[in-house]
């Protein structure tokens, strides 16, 4: 496996496969950080008025990890079809995270990740390079893979920042 190159992704998505380490997406998959970073943590914390929660961020994190592991599936069968975008917004306020506990949500989150990286790991190799529309975007599997990876590093950075105390 290789890192993508810029065009197998989005160009927005830049932000996140910069965060992931190395040549391998299955790997920085394997090394989840929200669940150690998160544990026992107040989930019901936000940083501003109208930004998400804890629990939000959380369920935004799985959510979006759902929508990317099946345009991986639907790219690396073969499949032609032009790919819907989705708002993050509007999946938060349908999602109704913060009526559940951030443990219930991480659980969740590491549930989601496991099987992001059984179907990884069942492509053959071809399947990495094969590329589809999603979202309006040409894109390629190992690129899709490497923004799930970087989306993660993505939140955790912005939970450390805004929203977990220093210490």
């Amino acid at each position: 496996m290789s890192r993508p190159d810029p065009s197998e992704y989005a160009a927005y998505a830049h932000v996140y496969v910069d965060r992931v380490q190395g040549e391998d997406a299955i790997a920085a998959l394997s090394v989840p950080v929200l669940p150690d970073l998160l544990a026992g943590g107040d989930g019901g914390l936000t940083y501003a008025p109208g930004k998400w929660t804890i629990e939000e961020v959380a369920g935004h994190v799985a959510d979006t990890e759902r929508v990317f592991a099946y345009r991986i599936l639907a790219i690396a069968r073969g499949d032609t079809k032009e790919l819907p975008g989705f708002e993050q917004d509007d999946y938060v306020r349908a999602g109704a995270f913060n009526a559940r506990s951030l443990a219930d949500l991480l659980d969740e989150f590491g549930t989601v990740r496991r099987s992001t990286i059984a179907l990884l790991r069942g492509l053959p190799a071809e399947a990495w390079d094969r590329r589809g529309t999603a979202n309006g975007f040409s894109v390629t599997v190992r690129g899709l893979a490497f923004v799930v990876a970087g989306h993660e590093l993505h939140h955790a950075a912005i939970l450390r920042e805004r929203y977990l105390p220093r210490g």
